[in-house]
C-alpha cells in the first residue's frame, strides 16, 4: 500500500516527467507520434505497478477449511511474472512456483496467482519479491510449510550492460515443513520442471 503520507505527485506532474526524458533523449515532443505518448506511458505504469495499490494480505483473507483433512502440498506452477527491478525499471519476466502445506485451511487457487502478482507489479528485486510471497502465505495462512521459487530473465542482464540474454536468475524460499523435510523439498522441485 502507499503510504499517504508520502508527497502525492499528480498524473499531469508524472506525464510531464516523462516529456521531460523524451526531451532529454533528443526526441521532438510535439511530433505527430509523440504527442500522447506521456499520457499513454502513464496509462501503462497504472498497469504495470498496480501493486502498489493492492493489500497482498486482504487477497488471502477468504479461506476455506471444508479440506476433508487434506495434508497434501497444495503447488501452482507456471504463474507468469512481470516485474520491473528496481535498480533500471527493465523488466523482469518469468514463472513462479509456490506451494503450501495447509492447516486446516486454503485459500483459492486464484489468490495466489494474485498475490504473485501484487508483488510483481512493483518495482522489485527478485530476491525480495520471492521472500514477499512465501512469507505472506506463512503470516496469513499459518501453513505447516510454505516454498517458493521464481525462475526469470532480467533484462537489465539481458539488453544492457554485458547483455547476457540467455541468463535466468532463481531464487527460492522455504518455511516452516519445507526447511526440515528434503523429500518433501525434492517433490516440489520435481513438480516444478514437471510442467515445463
Amino acid at each position: 500500500m502507499i503510504d499517504s503520507k508520502k508527497t502525492q505527485v499528480s498524473r499531469k506532474e508524472a506525464e510531464n516527467a516523462i516529456k521531460t526524458l523524451l526531451l532529454w533523449m533528443g526526441e521532438d515532443t510535439d511530433r505527430e507520434g509523440l504527442i500522447d505518448t506521456p499520457q499513454r506511458v502513464i496509462k501503462s505504469y497504472e498497469e504495470r505497478f498496480a501493486g502498489y495499490k493492492a493489500d497482498p494480505k486482504a487477497i488471502l483473507s477468504k479461506k476455506f477449511s471444508e479440506t476433508s483433512q487434506y495434508q497434501g502440498m497444495i503447488m501452482l506452477s507456471d504463474i507468469t511474472v512481470e516485474s520491473h527491478c528496481e535498480h533500471h525499471m527493465s523488466p523482469i519476466i518469468g514463472k513462479a512456483h509456490v506451494a503450501y502445506i495447509p492447516n486446516d485451511q486454503v485459500v483459492g487457487i486464484s489468490k495466489i496467482a494474485r498475490l504473485v502478482e501484487i508483488f510483481a507489479k512493483r518495482l522489485q528485486l527478485q530476491e525480495r519479491m520471492t521472500a514477499q510471497i512465501a512469507n505472506t502465505i506463512a503470516d496469513n495462512l499459518t501453513p505447516k510449510g510454505v516454498a517458493v521459487l521464481i525462475q526469470a530473465k532480467h533484462h537489465c542482464i539481458c539488453h544492457r550492460g554485458i547483455h547476457h540474454r540467455d541468463t535466468i536468475m532463481i531464487t527460492s524460499s522455504f518455511l516452516g515443513a519445507f526447511q526440515d523435510d528434503e523429500k518433501l523439498v525434492n517433490q516440489f522441485l520435481n513438480q516444478t520442471k514437471n510442467f515445463k
